[in-house]
């Protein structure tokens, strides 16, 4: 438990210094976090706060969808955003390209080995994986159509409200999955048996 715990901790962590890499980075970023930038725009308050706003009113669209948060949902509208927000401050963000590519292509990787070490420490998903496999249960769409069309329109509107949309989205939407199924088994716990039965004795 206390492994998994801390797995849990420092993936959430890293993921939101993930993110702060590549938004630091100046290419573009994922299509949350394109959503938040232009929220925090159009507020004034900072990304990472409005992050974990977003991951908030995220979970409350849960209670239609009859999905039930754990603790990892919770923490992961507690940390990311926070860890994003103090990143920020302390991260450099440089006006050359090399530069940029190689904070862009360290974050993504980053958020990949984070979303190995939190989702495989089996604590439930984040309140936005949490809204794809709720409406797939809820309304029996493939998953893949749950995510085009969420992150479809988060991404569409953010970029209205003037997040930033560039090299870095499509890099993010490229690489995350591959990445993230080669980490998963590399740093996943082994899944606790919910009702494990007395062994018999011969």
């Amino acid at each position: 438990m206390v492994t998994r715990v801390t797995r849990l901790l420092i993936g959430l962590v890293l993921y939101g210094v993930g993110c702060a890499v590549t938004v630091a980075a100046g290419l573009g970023v994922d299509p949350w976090t394109v959503f938040a930038q232009g929220i925090a725009r159009v507020t004034g308050l900072g990304l990472g706060w409005v992050t974990n706003i977003i991951g908030l009113g995220v979970l409350l669209l849960w209670i239609p969808l009859r999905q039930k948060p754990g603790i990892g949902t919770v923490a992961n509208i507690l940390l990311v955003g926070t860890s994003l927000q103090l990143a920020l401050g302390v991260l450099p963000h440089p006006d050359v390209f090399w530069a940029q590519a190689l904070m862009l292509v360290g974050g993504v990787v980053l958020v990949a080995v984070a979303s190995g070490l939190y989702i495989g420490a089996h604590f439930g998903p984040g309140p936005r994986d949490g809204l794809m496999t709720g409406l797939n249960g809820r309304f029996g769409w493939p998953i893949w159509a749950c995510r085009l069309v969420v992150e479809g329109s988060v991404l569409i509107l953010g970029w209205l409200l003037g997040g930033t949309v560039g090299i870095g989205t499509v890099v993010f939407a490229l690489g995350i999955g591959p990445l993230v199924h080669v980490a998963m088994p590399l740093l996943a716990t082994r899944r606790p048996a919910p009702h494990a039965r007395p062994a018999a004795h011969v």
